[in-house]
């Protein structure tokens, strides 16, 4: 009920030894940074040169950076990169006037960052990600094959695992994300108010998590609407759906919904629903 596996499609994903030993997902989370170390094969310093701007749009194709020569075909559902007319393929695109802060950063193939996104290490962004104008990465990061970092989206001390999407003005602290959908204005809170570790309650049965800051772990299949909330320590279970406006806190099986009534949160089952509002 709440291993990493009852929460995500684990099968061959590329990073499914951060669950490596643990009985229950948030167990994750303090063993982030030293996954995302060993993990880590930094492939930008040669986009940096020293410098935390980068002053000229590169494209990094098979390990090397491509300084010149090469165009870019924005005619498409995706910008791709283009050589004497051949479409490099697998090629990603670093935008001038990106900022990447230290070495420490390992971008895969297809990916785009935009002017204006900033990246701190260590961070893994990869296989066709997007990270947009104004968007934060702050640092002990893993992003998966297909996401999306959005505009003014901040993340930090945080897993998105393949195809997890924040496109706008979100928040993701301290927690676990897989394959979701973020409404406009999400945000995930990691700190509690008051001064003690994240406890939780679930079905009876209280769990010393023994974590300060813990955000969320949103299942597979999981959207929240937008300006929808979670308090610390919140889990949401596959295809859970969280709408506009409402806070979530505790545990949730998958399945459910979540929305606001008359001030007041309110947990429906799917299955009562024939739509989603």
């Amino acid at each position: 009920m709440l291993s990493a596996g009852d929460f995500f499609c684990l099968d061959k994903h590329q990073f499914k030894g951060l669950f490596n030993g643990t009985d229950y997902v948030w167990e994750a989370l303090p063993r982030l940074k030293a996954f995302i170390k060993e993990y880590l094969e930094p492939n930008i310093k040669g986009i940096r040169k020293g410098g935390t701007m980068v002053a000229k749009t590169m494209a990094l194709y098979e390990g090397k950076v491509i300084e010149s020569g090469f165009v870019i075909d924005e005619s498409g559902k995706k910008a791709v990169v283009k050589k004497d007319g051949t479409v490099l393929d697998g090629a990603s695109i670093v935008y001038e006037g990106s900022f990447l802060m230290d070495d420490f950063i390992q971008i895969g193939k297809n990916v785009i960052i935009e002017p204006g996104a900033l990246i701190k290490g260590p961070a893994v962004i990869g296989d066709g990600t997007e990270v947009r104008q104004g968007a934060y990465i702050r640092g002990d990061v893993l992003v998966g094959k297909d996401c999306v970092v959005g505009h003014t989206t901040e993340v930090k001390a945080s897993a998105m695992l393949d195809g997890s999407k924040a496109g706008h003005f979100a928040y993701i602290g301290d927690s676990i994300l897989g394959a979701v959908n973020l409404g406009a204005g999400t945000k995930l809170a990691n700190l509690k108010m008051i001064d003690s570790p994240v406890v939780l309650n679930i079905e009876g049965q209280v769990y010393e998590t023994g974590l300060r800051k813990f955000g969320a772990i949103l299942g597979d299949g999981v959207e929240t609407g937008c300006n929808s909330v979670t308090a610390p320590g919140t889990m949401l279970g596959k295809n859970t759906l969280l709408y506009p406006n409402a806070a979530a806190r505790g545990y949730y099986p998958g399945g459910k919904i979540i929305k606001v009534r008359q001030s007041q949160d309110v947990v429906d089952n799917m299955e009562d629903q024939h739509g989603r509002g």
